[in-house]
């Protein structure tokens, strides 16, 4: 069983994924998580810090590994394919998180959502600023702006939410895969 805070989160996680972040009361969560009212509000000022850690924390993995693959000695090509296909995976892996935020982002408070948002910007920034290496480079084409791309790249994987199911046929790596692979196809001069 883990700390207060983790078992909050997990138990927040699994109702919002199921019901939905505005059909979830608080008692709900406390009691499927087995504490009191008072020890969530000790660590969660309410349920939207609730909503913002759980997306929170899968975009700072996602953003970390990110980087890892963005800064890394492969080419570019390479490293963008890594690094599509790594943010479908652990969305893949990771969703219950990615699917409450894919579903109630719009629903957080309002300081929440700006902050939500301006952390998800560096993310796409960061992938974007692999599109324009390629881009300069010669290896991807400049005719589709880069900006344009990422978006395009990235209302695909949001909209995972909407029919992915652990029960289908394809692995997440072979979604992230796919997906990776459009992207490329996609950007070949």
């Amino acid at each position: 069983m883990g700390t207060v805070p983790e078992r909050l989160i997990e138990a927040a996680t699994r109702l919002f994924a199921d019901k939905g972040f505005d059909r979830v009361a608080v008692q709900e969560i406390v009691d499927l998580a087995g504490v009191t009212k008072g020890a969530m509000y000790h660590y969660f000022g309410s349920k939207d810090d609730l909503l913002h850690e759980i997306y929170g924390s899968l975009l700072r993995m996602q953003t970390e590994r990110l980087d890892r693959f963005a800064s890394g000695p492969a080419p570019v090509a390479d490293r963008l394919h890594a690094a599509a296909l790594d943010v479908v995976v652990t969305s893949v892996e990771n969703f219950d998180q990615a699917k409450v935020y894919f579903r109630s982002a719009d629903q957080l408070a309002e300081s929440q959502r700006l902050a939500m948002r301006a952390e998800r910007r560096r993310y796409h920034e960061r992938f974007r600023s692999l599109v324009e290496e390629g881009q300069a480079a010669g290896v991807f084409r400049t005719d589709v702006p880069a900006d344009l791309t990422v978006h395009y790249f990235f209302g695909a994987v949001h909209h995972l939410g909407a029919w992915y199911h652990a029960s289908g046929t394809l692995s997440a790596k072979q979604i992230g895969r796919h997906y990776a692979d459009l992207l490329l196809s996609s950007l070949r001069a």
